[in-house]
């Protein structure tokens, strides 16, 4: 991947946003696993299928993947990250599951395997991509003929409290921050369901359906809850450069998410799109 054209990405997510991710899997899995298993139940996987999952993190999608298709089926999962392929391939796999192949592979760029997959699956894995019509092009290329495509992906950030309300709370104690492009890439670039259509389109995929899906995600303690947000999505990047100001911002976040204490941990609501679409 040295002449990826997702060299920055590849980057990221080889330091210490990938070693993020892989030390606190177990939280991130709880968190955002609901999500993946609306676009899993849409995709529907079968028995004996060859599915493609991209972007698959620390494995929780593909074990999962694994499992619905059986040892009759095979799971090839492709990520950039070094850190997050290693915990992967650590997963512990059910009994009559795939044994799946974790390839650290750029989705956009790397031959994936010519018609070989009846499915594309991706959880939060496909936002990140320098050419995101480039990427679909090579990911459809990847499966047979009437092979199909479910992923999940954000909607707008003004819609998903469980990143906003920690950011609101924590914005009048830290500088103004310049605003983001909505379309470089990024957890948000795909909050425009019109641009995700056009994408897809352009890539020669058909049948194109975005759904909203909307739930309460997290069961975290208060604290384990308020740690993430400085570690992981839009607040960690604005503490980057503010690491003097995380005691104040730790006592107003703390305030702004007990109001969704349950007695199961915190939860709060998240909006994504769930995407299908085929091989046209």
């Amino acid at each position: 991947m040295t002449e990826s054209p997702n060299a920055a990405q590849i980057e990221f997510w080889n330091a210490q946003a990938g070693e993020t991710w892989a030390r606190f899997q177990d939280l991130l899995d709880r968190q955002i696993g609901p999500l993946g298993q609306e676009a899993m139940r849409a995709l529907a996987p079968r028995p004996g299928e060859a599915i493609l999952d991209i972007g698959c993190g620390c494995g929780q999608t593909t074990v999962a993947l694994a499992e619905k298709v059986g040892s009759a089926g095979s799971v090839v999962a492709a990520d950039i990250s070094r850190p997050m392929l290693e915990m992967a391939r650590r997963r512990p796999l059910p009994d009559g599951a795939a044994r799946p192949d974790f390839r650290e592979s750029d989705a956009q760029s790397d031959r994936l395997g010519d018609g070989a997959f009846d499915a594309a699956f991706s959880r939060f894995g496909v936002m990140f991509f320098s050419d995101p019509v480039a990427a679909f092009a090579n990911i459809r290329s990847a499966l047979k003929p009437q092979g199909r495509l479910s992923f999940v992906c954000w909607r707008p950030f003004a819609e998903n409290d469980w990143m906003k309300i920690p950011m609101d709370a924590a914005q009048p104690l830290l500088p103004p921050t310049p605003p983001a492009d909505p379309t470089a890439p990024g957890p948000f670039a795909f909050a425009d369901a019109d641009r995700v259509r056009g994408i897809l389109e352009r890539a020669g995929f058909a049948d194109v359906t975005i759904d909203g899906f909307d739930a309460r995600i997290g069961g975290s303690s208060v604290e384990d809850t308020v740690s993430m947000t400085f570690r992981v999505g839009p607040l960690s990047r604005a503490l980057a450069e503010n690491r003097d100001r995380i005691p104040e911002v730790a006592v107003a976040v703390r305030k702004a998410v007990e109001p969704f204490v349950t007695p199961n941990g915190v939860f709060m609501p998240a909006a994504v799109w769930i995407v299908q679409a085929r091989h046209g």
